[in-house]
C-alpha cells in the first residue's frame, strides 16, 4: 500500500474508518490525519493487534475504499 493513498482520501473515508474500528476515538481520527503509520499504531493500541494484523486490516480497508470512492 502506498501511504499517499490513504492520505489522499482520508477526508472522504475517516467516517468509514471510525465505523470499521469503533474503538478509535474522535481524537485518534483527528491525530491520524490520513497517515498510514499512525492508523496502524492506533489500531494496535486500541485492539491489541500485532503490527502485521493491523497492516493487513489497513490494506484491506484502503483497497475497499478505493473501489467505492
Amino acid at each position: 500500500m502506498n501511504s499517499d493513498q490513504l492520505k489522499g482520501m482520508w477526508h472522504q473515508v475517516k467516517g468509514e474508518a471510525r465505523v470499521q474500528w469503533s474503538k478509535l476515538t474522535d481524537d485518534d481520527i483527528a491525530r491520524i490525519d490520513g497517515e498510514t503509520e499512525k492508523l496502524i499504531g492506533a489500531i494496535q493500541q486500541r485492539y491489541g493487534y500485532a503490527k502485521e494484523k493491523a497492516i493487513e486490516e489497513v490494506d484491506r480497508f484502503v483497497h475497499r475504499s478505493e473501489r467505492t470512492h
